[in-house]
């Protein structure tokens, strides 16, 4: 190092992140605000569907009485597929502000989205509340948020569900998984997904997997971090929703 030149300064925790793969630059601004480091393990990347059939699901879901976006790569798959227009006296609702954000950039005029950002907080709007006889076009990928649509039809709503995007397996990259064994510092766990969380269960080593539940998790919800503690974490803190500053901020010191 040459005279003068400042050292870098070691980060004062990690953060794993299972965001989908190209999908960590928000983490990585909201770390950086608190001197944290990204570790990204991305479970899978997003490939959006452009099909006839996903097209014409499409149609009808968005043809429905009310509309249900469960993510913001669904908003992004379906405003690629055609232009997303809400007609008046239809409702149109999101699981989160990042989802709704996303619609609205699309065209959308008039979204809802809960305070709560996951599946009983959006199933507790009002749009959703009296759905006997009614339609609900469910926009979303194959898998996660299990929890939605089985409620949706106990309110006596006809589900109609277009799958506009999937979600790839990836294996952990081998850089990722050399980050993981060398981590000498404190990490915290972002968990906004039950889904990547049990992909990372699956497909990473042993040593490494005594690693990760080593970390601290930050849940997104209630029920994710009752699932963290049934993997065997110990460390468990809620946020207020699965916005990257919020997970982060539930890593902060009490008190």
């Amino acid at each position: 190092m040459k005279h003068g030149t400042p050292a870098l300064k070691q980060p004062a925790c990690y953060v794993i992140s299972l965001r989908p793969v190209g999908g960590h630059d928000a983490m990585r601004r909201a770390a950086a605000a608190h001197g944290m480091r990204v570790l990204a393990l991305s479970p899978w990347r997003i490939e959006a569907r452009d099909d006839d059939a996903t097209r014409d699901a499409l149609s009808a879901a968005l043809a429905a009485d009310v509309v249900l976006f469960t993510s913001p790569a669904a908003a992004r798959a379906a405003a690629a597929l055609q232009p997303l227009r809400d007609r008046p006296g239809q409702p149109w609702v999101a699981v989160g502000a990042g989802t709704a954000a996303a619609l609205r950039r699309a065209g959308v005029r008039g979204v809802a989205a809960p305070s709560r950002m996951d599946s009983e907080g959006l199933l507790a709007l009002p749009a959703l509340q009296r759905l006997d006889g009614r339609s609900v076009g469910m926009v979303t990928a194959p898998g996660g948020r299990g929890l939605i649509a089985p409620a949706l039809a106990a309110r006596g709503a006809r589900v109609l569900r277009a799958e506009v995007y999937a979600r790839v397996p990836v294996p952990p990259s081998p850089a990722a998984l050399a980050r993981l064994r060398a981590l000498d510092r404190p990490a915290c766990l972002a968990l906004s997904s039950g889904e990547a969380l049990q992909r990372m269960l699956q497909t990473l080593p042993g040593d490494l997997l005594d690693r990760l539940r080593q970390a601290r998790v930050l849940a997104a919800s209630q029920r994710l971090a009752d699932l963290a503690r049934e993997a065997g974490f110990v460390d468990v803190r809620v946020a207020t929703d699965a916005r990257p500053a919020s997970l982060l901020a539930a890593a902060m010191p009490r008190g």
